[in-house]
Order: C-alpha cells, then sequence, then structure tokens
C-alpha cells in the first residue's frame, strides 16, 4: 500500500515558480532588458508580503531560490538581496486596487510613448496627462472591457526618483487607471487580481502600446496618407 502524503503543498513555491516563468517570458519579449524592470506577487496580506524579484539583477534567468520577500514597509524579510526601490510603488498599487501581481517593463514601445507627455512648467506639479486608445480589437482582452469601440485612458506620471512622492502621487490616477499606469522615460506598470490576470494585462496593454506608436509613426511617415478613425 503507497503511503500518501498529508502535507499541503507551500504556496510560496508555486507562486515563486509561477513568477520566475512570467519574468522568463517577459524577458524574451525584450520588455526588461539588462536589469531592466521589476516583478511582484502578493504572498499574502495579513500581514501583507510581497514575493518579488530582487534589485540588480537580469531578471529572465532567476529561480525560485533567487527572489525575495518583502513586507508592507518595502523591507526584505526573506530571501538575499536588496528591495527596489519601486516597491514603494508596487504597495501603492496593491493597496489601492487590490491587486495580485504587479509587472513593471521597460519596453521601447511604453518607454517611447510615456515620454510624449508634454508637461508644462514644473513637471512635479503636473496632472491629469493621459493616453487615450480606442478602436482595438484587443482592448477586450482588459478585464471589464466587451467592444473595440469602447477606449481607455492610460495615466502617465512624471518619473521622479523619490518613490515615496511618486507612489503617493500615483494614488490618485490608479483609481480609474485600466490596468496600467505609464511612468514617462521609465515605462509600464501592469497588475491584476492575480499573476496569470497581471500578464495578460501586461501582455494587451504592450500590444495596445505598440499598435498606437507605429500609427503615430505611419502618419508621420505618410505625410497624411494614412489615416485613422
Amino acid at each position: 500500500m503507497t503511503a500518501t502524503s498529508t502535507e499541503a503543498p507551500d504556496p510560496k513555491n508555486d507562486l515563486a515558480q509561477g513568477l520566475c516563468e512570467v519574468m522568463a517570458a517577459i524577458d524574451r519579449r525584450g520588455w526588461c532588458d539588462g536589469t531592466g524592470g521589476n516583478f511582484s506577487c502578493v504572498l499574502r496580506r495579513q500581514p501583507l508580503a510581497l514575493l518579488m524579484a530582487p534589485s540588480g539583477v537580469e531578471k529572465g534567468g532567476l529561480k525560485p531560490c533567487d527572489l525575495i520577500v518583502v513586507n508592507g514597509k518595502a523591507e526584505v524579510i526573506e530571501g538575499k538581496g536588496r528591495a527596489s526601490a519601486e516597491t514603494l510603488l508596487h504597495l501603492a498599487i496593491v493597496a489601492q486596487r487590490e491587486a495580485g501581481a504587479v509587472l513593471h517593463t521597460h519596453s521601447q514601445a511604453a518607454t517611447l510613448l510615456s515620454r510624449l507627455a508634454n508637461f508644462k512648467g514644473d513637471p512635479l506639479e503636473a496632472e491629469g496627462w493621459q493616453l487615450t486608445i480606442k478602436g482595438l480589437e484587443m482592448l477586450k482582452g482588459l478585464q471589464g472591457i466587451d467592444s473595440h469601440e469602447q477606449q481607455i485612458a492610460i495615466p502617465v506620471l512624471p518619473n521622479d526618483q523619490d518613490l515615496a512622492r511618486l507612489s503617493q502621487r500615483a494614488m490618485g490616477p490608479l483609481i480609474e487607471a485600466p490596468f496600467g499606469i505609464l511612468i514617462s522615460g521609465h515605462g509600464l506598470y501592469a497588475w491584476g487580481d492575480d499573476l496569470t490576470m497581471a500578464k495578460r494585462h501586461l501582455e494587451i496593454l504592450e500590444f495596445l502600446l505598440e499598435q498606437h506608436w507605429r500609427e503615430l509613426l505611419l502618419r508621420n511617415l505618410g505625410n497624411g496618407m494614412v489615416t485613422t478613425t
């Protein structure tokens, strides 16, 4: 008679493996070159703990044992390595949107389009800039959208090396953000209820951003010959 184990599977191990697989897939897409990007999943909510990639390393080849756990104060409580300063923005997104996972990329399209924000005066005083996308079937990949005729407005915030200040400034725009927010000259933060949904939203938003900048390029190269509705 074969003995069966009564031990429950370790959710941390499964989540860590899943996060590493997602990071590897994102790296293959060229969305986190070098040591770029940072990625997290909620390990538990009470007390809050995030499973994350450590800062300053290439993300595509990480293994579950390489990950760290941080608390609600962005302090490392398990694992080796340091937490990214941008952990504060992950925590803001988790708090404001009850996200289960947050994925931050440095893709060409997201970084390029985020730089088109025309901030007036002191960039830290800029409010209300957003990137509007409509008319694309892939919009339906975002949770809650069921028609290409709907449109999304992705908030764009000026970059700030003071992450506590940036995270606080993001709280308002996060309320209505379509599972993504852009930081000027920096890239995209996308999220979802869990890691699977966060990956889906990231891929959809990256597709929409890629389409948008190519459309702008074609309009310019076509000298008005290419039109869109």
